[in-house]
């Protein structure tokens, strides 16, 4: 992709991207759904929250009227509410708990939490106090849902907070890569914003191991946390991916949504995203939106084994994006010009069980076919930040954090981890909200411990 040329996109197209897919309710949508709610004794909806947000209590706070205490309790619970309301698979966890689902429909409670922080919002609540400083500093690496949610405990609890983000904005993931139509990078702002509110401060545009070492950070800070994330989409390894029109996904929605630009013209283009996860969804959905006439996602496996979130799924479909089951890219052909214009690929099949449990593919002889592509997508899953963790000397394996699960400590006794960074090989879950949770526990744990010492010192 090249740097020497991102026209902006147009004013109609960037309004298309930038509208929100879905609308907000108003007061009385939100009285209506809240006054539904059977503000159940040992609520489901809670156990299925990773947060534990007290849902009945939100609820009958806007039902009351009491929209600020019903936002304090969804943020009080989960410092990334706002943007949970908008990216979090409900149907699969508070919704998919509701009782309601016996009988008639679940109580919208994405809807109702988004109302309430929306309020919020608009509203320019400051919702939560810094605790009394306890002559304590914690070093916080990324300032995504894990590095904000740990970094508002810890303020809570007294403690000084920096955190070192290397994006010229805070709010990671939120922020940068979640395409804005899903949620706008002012509602993640105004997260960040919350916990700068109580202190924290949020220092941009340093990298840990670059403009700052990783070992000073052990030595300074009385504890450090990891929490950044994962990187960009690895590269699919066949012959043509240098040519033009072959995107990373993440680079693609983050230019879009934090630069309101493009490097080509998307406009009656043909389309190809490789992979079906939620990442494949966004450069899809993004493609859709940005003029293009035809957007195929392609992946090796069948529809039953996509990582996608429902939800996302069914928008893309709503988007007008086809889906195109076991089939794998094997190679791109470029134009005269170096600019791709076709994709070679191969029919796949599902083979045995490997050590992950899933099915693998593998090829069908003699099933290569080609198809007409401007644009190629790569949305393959995301590589990991290896030379950060090499720099801490965390033990790790295949760049997935190794931590005690009850209490997110590393290897290195000084540091935690949290978030996408402790994600996969069986360990984790890749949630916003699940990474919000381990943010906070990670705080708790660090709490635990350096009040411990204390009292063994005394």
């Amino acid at each position: 992709m090249s740097d020497s040329k991102q026209p902006l996109i147009s004013i109609d197209k960037l309004a298309k991207v930038f509208e929100e897919s879905t609308p907000s309710y108003n007061a009385q949508e939100a009285i209506d759904e809240s006054n539904r709610c059977l503000y159940c004794y040992d609520a489901p909806c809670i156990t299925a929250c990773p947060t534990g947000i007290d849902v009945p209590a939100f609820i009958k706070g806007i039902a009351s009227g009491n929209i600020k205490g019903a936002a304090k309790i969804i943020m009080e619970d989960n410092p990334v509410g706002a943007t949970c309301a908008r990216v979090c698979p409900t149907e699969e966890l508070c919704e998919g708990a509701c009782v309601l689902n016996h009988s008639t429909k679940p109580i919208m409670i994405g809807q109702l939490q988004r109302y309430a922080t929306d309020w919020a919002i608009k509203n320019e609540q400051v919702l939560f106090k810094a605790g009394e400083k306890n002559g304590k500093c914690i070093a916080i690496i990324g300032s995504g849902p894990a590095g904000l949610s740990a970094a508002r405990e810890l303020a809570l609890l007294g403690y000084e907070v920096i955190v070192y983000e290397a994006k010229r904005e805070g709010g990671g993931l939120d922020t940068h890569g979640i395409v804005p139509f899903r949620l706008p990078k002012d509602i993640s702002l105004w997260e960040v914003k919350q916990v700068e509110n109580l202190g924290v401060e949020i220092r941009t545009n340093i990298e840990v191991g670059k403009d700052i070492l990783a070992e000073d950070l052990v030595k300074e800070f009385d504890a450090v946390i990891l929490a950044v994330g994962m990187s960009k989409v690895p590269m699919l390894g066949i012959e043509g991916e240098e040519l033009d029109g072959v995107y990373d996904a993440i680079d693609l929605v983050e230019n879009v949504k934090i630069n309101g630009v493009t490097d080509e013209d998307f406009s009656g283009k043909r389309v190809a995203v490789i992979g079906a996860g939620n990442t494949a969804i966004d450069g899809a959905t993004i493609s859709a939106r940005l003029g293009a006439k035809n957007v195929k996602i392609i992946y090796r496996r069948t529809e039953a084994e996509m990582t996608a979130y429902d939800f996302e799924y069914e928008f893309a479909k709503q988007d007008g994006v086809e889906f195109r089951w076991l089939m794998s890219p094997k190679r791109l052909i470029g134009d005269d010009k170096g600019h791709v214009k076709q994709m070679e690929c191969v029919r796949m099949e599902l083979g045995e069980k490997g050590e992950d449990g899933r099915r693998h593919p593998v090829e069908v002889e003699d099933s290569t076919f080609t198809m007409d592509v401007d644009i190629v997508v790569k949305a393959i899953g995301q590589t990991r930040f290896r030379r950060l963790i090499d720099h801490f000397g965390l033990e790790h394996n295949g760049g997935v954090v190794q931590v005690d699960p009850q209490t997110y400590q590393t290897s290195i006794p000084k540091v935690y981890a949290a978030g996408d960074v402790i994600f996969g090989k069986g360990q984790g879950e890749a949630m916003v909200v699940s990474a919000a949770q381990q943010g906070k526990e990670a705080a708790y744990s660090i709490h635990k411990q350096l009040n411990k010492s204390r009292i063994e010192t005394a």
